[in-house]
């Protein structure tokens, strides 16, 4: 039985890892990776202390504190459901088996909704990537599509514009954003948009060379030779492991309180699987240390 068990190795699940071993409780740290959202990103400019990181060797360093630690560490296994029990809570994990804790901070960010087309996985990081804020400096002056058709793909249309060479703009269906936002594309003497089109392949070798896209309504097909793909289609909260614990948004984010609290005691939530908005590395290790405290203090107040 662990006081406490952390669901998450990105920067909120490491931060609260960190606070943890200050505050000398028993944790475990399990996650199916390090990093998680960070490992998408080349560059990282805007963390305080750092001019410019990789995102590689921004997560390292977050590991090598934990590893400072006494903290056990499960790295690579996945956790598949968590159950309420008497004295805490109860973990099932892939390859690990089965855990208890009396507390549970979730750190388990999001993942992309994918296009799920040719090269896409083998490129990621190489010219393909799921955050224009965190990459879009790198194609300054290079060719880049930007795939999707709301809000938050024409927020990155409109950030690259003022950046790179030329832009394509690529949705599925027509342009669904606020139209306040659709207007300002207007402005763009660099952008292309293609509406009712898809994508239908990524290529390149060791990096993107070019997109080919499909018209839906004419069915011809058009090669784009960008430099950069900036998948905007929407994110999607790891929070399935909680669904039957907790009410989950219709987003699938898990509501918080400002102290990281969810609605079930002992249970605690952080970065971005959470309602907090602005989804950026700061803040998620912000909301881990935050967590952590809270689940401390609960920790704290139980029953010896």
């Amino acid at each position: 039985m662990y006081e406490l068990i952390i669901i998450g190795g990105g920067p909120a699940g490491m931060t609260a890892a960190v606070y943890a071993a200050r505050k000398l409780l028993n944790t475990l740290l399990i996650s199916t990776d390090v990093g998680g959202q960070v490992n998408w990103t080349n560059g990282v400019e805007n963390y305080p202390g750092f001019q410019f990181i990789e995102g590689f060797d921004l997560i390292s360093k977050f590991q090598e504190q934990v590893n400072r630690f006494p903290i056990d560490q499960k790295i690579g296994a996945k956790v598949t459901q968590i159950r309420k029990i008497d004295a805490g809570f109860e973990i099932d994990s892939e390859l690990e088996g089965k855990f208890q804790a009396k507390a549970i901070i979730i750190a388990t960010g999001k993942r992309p909704r994918k296009l799920n087309v040719e090269r896409e996985t083998e490129l990621t990081g190489h010219g393909v990537t799921y955050c224009s804020i965190c990459d879009g400096p790198d194609y300054t002056g290079q060719k880049v599509a930007v795939i999707g058709g709301g809000n938050s793909a024409i927020e990155a249309a409109l950030d690259m514009v003022k950046a790179a060479e030329h832009v394509d703009l690529v949705s599925l269906t027509p342009l669904t954003g606020d139209p306040i936002m659709i207007g300002k594309l207007s402005d763009a003497a660099n952008l292309t948009i293609y509406t009712e089109t898809e994508v239908a392949s990524i290529a390149g070798e060791s990096k993107v060379e070019s997109i080919v896209i499909k018209d839906l309504k004419t069915g011809s097909s058009k090669r784009l030779d960008v430099a950069g793909v900036f998948i905007e289609i929407g994110l999607v909260p790891n929070s399935d492991i909680v669904k039957d614990l907790i009410k989950l948004k219709q987003s699938g984010e898990i509501p918080v309180s400002s102290s990281c609290e969810t609605d079930m005691p002992g249970l605690f939530a952080a970065g971005d699987v959470t309602t907090v908005p602005e989804k950026q590395i700061v803040i998620a290790a912000g909301e881990g240390a935050k967590a952590l405290l809270q689940a401390h203090r609960y920790l704290r107040s139980l029953p010896k």
